[in-house]
This record gives C-alpha cells, structure tokens and sequence, in this order.
C-alpha cells in the first residue's frame, strides 16, 4: 500500500455513524478500531452519537469536539429515548441524522466521505455530501435496510418502504464503493442491480492481540462459579434479529442437566423479556450478565466451552454477526443457528470450526449441544482450528489495512476488480498442522 510520508498532506476523510467510542455496541468498537489505525494515513473525522453501552465509564463529551488516540471526534447530541417503541427509535434516529447532517453539510470538503448505517439513512446523507463537497463516497453496509426492518415485521413492505429501498439502493450504484461484510450480503446488492465491481467484501474482524484463548485461571469462569460445567454462551446483541428465544427452548430441555449452564452477556431490546422469561419458568441453568469491558473479552468470550452464533433466518442476507470473529479469536467452537447460506454459515462449514443448527428447531439444538458435550475432544480441535482462522485471515491490522488500501483507491479514483475477495475463502486444510 501506499504510504503518505507528510503528515500535513494526508487526506482528510468524513465518516458518519452514531456509535463510535467509548461505546460498546460492536459497530461502534469496530469502527473505533478502524478509524484509529487508519489514522497515520488520513486525517479521520468522525460524527457521532451518543453511547448507548459504555461498560468502562470512560468519560467523553456529549457534545462538541474531542479527540481520541489520533481520530478527530465531533459529538452531536440527539434524543436518547430507548429501544423498546419502534417510535422512540425513530426519534433518535431522526434527531441524530439531522445533527450529523448540519455538523456535515458545513465541514470542511473531505477527500472522503465513509457513511455507515447507524441509521440506516446515512447513505442518503452521504450522497447529499458527495454532491455537496465533490468528494468520494464510500457506503459501508453492517447491515441492508429496509431489508431487515421488513423481514423481522418490525415494518410492513408498502410503498413508502419500496420507494426508500430504491432511493438507498440508487445512492449505492452513485457511490465510489460499497463495501459488504459478506458474500450474501453481495448477492442481495447485485440482484438489485449494484455493479458488482463496485462492491467490496470486506468482513468483520477481531484484535486477536486483546482477545486470545484464556483457558487456565479464567477469571469470569471463576468469578461466575463456572469451573467443572460447559458453558455454553452467547454474547452479543440481544435485538430482534438473533431470535434468542430459541436459546431459552433449548435451554428448558436441558433444565435437568446441570452440569450445562447457558450465560446471556450483553443488553438489547429483548433482554428485560427474555430474563422474565427465563424467571417464569425458573430456569436455573441460565444467567444474564451484562456487556464486557473489552479489556476483559479475553477472559469472557474465553469462557465458553461453546459460542451461540444465532441468526434470525428471515434476515440472511441483509448482515453478518460481528460476534464471529471475536469467538474465533477466542479458540471457541461455533454453534451457528441460522440459515445454511448464511456467511458464518459458510465459514464455520468451510474451515470446521464448529457446527451448524438448523433455526427455529430448539429440540435440534438442545442435541447438538448435547453432542458438543459429550465430544470435549473433537471441540478442542475446532477450537485450535478457529484461532488460527482469526489470526490467518480475521485480524485487526490485517482488515484495516484492506480497508485502507480500498479507500486509497477510491480517493485515486482506481477501479476495484469485479468479485475481488477479502479474504481468500480459507478451508479446513489451510488450518491443520503442518
């Protein structure tokens, strides 16, 4: 890659999306992440939101601007009115989106601007800016709306929601790139008419430096009293896409075996229903524990003996779970529940890195976890065979540096290969001992 030596002729680059450091929502540590190594090349400005998650209380300013390790950040405040009315979700998306378009519209003309979809109308902003500043644009999908709204039920398919998939779908084919987490994610993109060579794969990614396997002395086993059982785990999000009630199914034809103990870490829109879920039937054998420091993700993601993975099969397609590649960074087995043509599907079939459940079958994955038990050996070996993975092909500096080399090429104005991966598809073999 080509590397600007003079620091006063970096090229500046505007990147919008309401979650950013200090909070803990994994878009907004995955950006955090991005934006500050590829901030020795360009001079990164991000507009943000307020913290939704911020386990660590690291103090930042509500508004106005800071910055941190090297990222310029301007804060823009909006309402904060919770997740649990579609409503009030409207109107902090609404009232952030203005903010950013006001701190946007009037910034200094970037060489670039990199939108997100925290919302989901930033691309449509972005094409504003694109035009307004004649600079490069750069649509970055962690997920495909209206697509997901419309597949959960959280909105009905009428013609206003048709008319903004056409409008998003217009700036995609307007824009410089887009880039996508996955293979599905692409297929959705071309079928609705994106060139394909303006489209990038570029996944997720885990810090395999902070999050490594910690399998001796684990102190979250310790300090949850997890020594001697299998832990089966999922942490992460607890929305409307990952139907976690299936988990809770299972875990109920499980309840006699005590030796399995399912630990929920993190928050969500459906995590108050889901506890009192779990309180109504007394289901001892499960336990919520809110989101992780990520100075202690080595310790609780490490924890498990076993990772749920699980994916509303209505939504494949339209994102990729982001708590993959830390799992893997992890050295834990997968149990993916979720559509077999999914992109963590492929991946955990493809490198046999753990298995694959069908969704909505809870007395299927009440067996396959029961099999995960029984067989400690063969777990151990897609464990092994999942931290060489992460660091092959899903670390930190190796995503960051594609993703920096990508938007060399936009701001040059250097056309992307139609179909180009990132990375090569990776496969069993490429993992065993040499």
């Amino acid at each position: 890659m080509l590397r600007i030596k003079d620091p006063t002729e970096r090229p500046s680059v505007l990147v919008l999306n309401r979650s950013y450091w200090p909070d803990a929502e994994a878009t907004g540590q995955l950006l955090t992440e991005l934006c500050e190594d590829l901030a020795s090349q360009y001079q990164m400005t991000v507009i943000a939101g307020q913290t939704n998650q911020n386990p660590t209380g690291e103090r930042c300013r509500t508004w106005g601007v800071q910055e941190h390790n090297g990222v310029r950040i301007r804060r823009v405040p909006h309402l904060k009115l919770g997740k649990k009315f579609l409503w009030a979700r409207g109107l902090n998306m609404l009232t952030y989106f203005a903010g950013a378009a006001i701190c946007a519209l009037f910034s200094k003309r970037p060489a670039a601007v990199v939108v997100e979809t925290d919302p989901f109308l930033l691309p449509l902003l972005g094409r504003l800016l694109q035009i307004r500043h004649r600079c490069r644009l750069i649509v970055y999908l962690q997920d495909i709306y209206p697509d997901v709204a419309v597949a959960t039920g959280t909105v009905r398919n009428r013609w206003s929601i048709r008319l903004l998939r056409r409008c998003l779908f217009a700036v995609y084919h307007r824009a410089d790139r887009v880039i996508v987490l996955g293979e599905d994610m692409r297929a959705i993109l071309t079928e609705g008419g994106i060139p394909d060579d303006r489209i990038t794969t570029v996944p997720n990614w885990a810090d395999t430096q902070r999050i490594y396997p910690v399998r001796q002395a684990n102190a979250f086993r310790q300090s949850e009293g997890l020594d001697g059982q299998f832990v089966v785990m999922y942490s992460g999000n607890m929305g409307l896409c990952q139907n976690l009630d299936n988990i809770l199914e299972a875990a109920t034809l499980l309840r006699d075996r005590s030796e399995i103990q399912f630990v929920l870490v993190g928050d969500g829109a459906s995590r108050a229903r889901l506890e009192r879920r779990a309180h109504e039937r007394n289901l001892t054998n499960v336990r919520f524990r809110p989101y992780q420091p990520q100075s202690q993700l080595a310790y609780s993601l490490s924890a498990a003996d076993l990772h749920l993975v699980p994916l509303d099969a209505r939504v494949t397609g339209c994102l990729v779970p982001s708590k993959l590649y830390g799992i893997l960074a992890a050295g834990v087995p997968s149990l993916v529940v979720a559509d077999d043509r999914c992109e963590a599907s492929r991946v955990i079939r493809e490198t046999e890195t753990g298995k694959i459940v069908t969704p909505d079958d809870p007395e299927q994955l009440a067996k396959s976890i029961l099999w995960c038990a029984a067989n400690r050996s063969e777990l151990k070996q897609m464990g092994h065979r999942a931290r060489l993975l992460a660091e092959r092909d899903y670390d930190r500096k190796t995503a960051t540096d594609r993703f920096g080399q990508l938007l060399e090429e936009a701001i040059a104005g250097i056309s992307t290969p139609p179909g180009r991966p990132f990375p090569a598809h990776a496969s069993k073999a490429d993992l065993e001992p040499v």
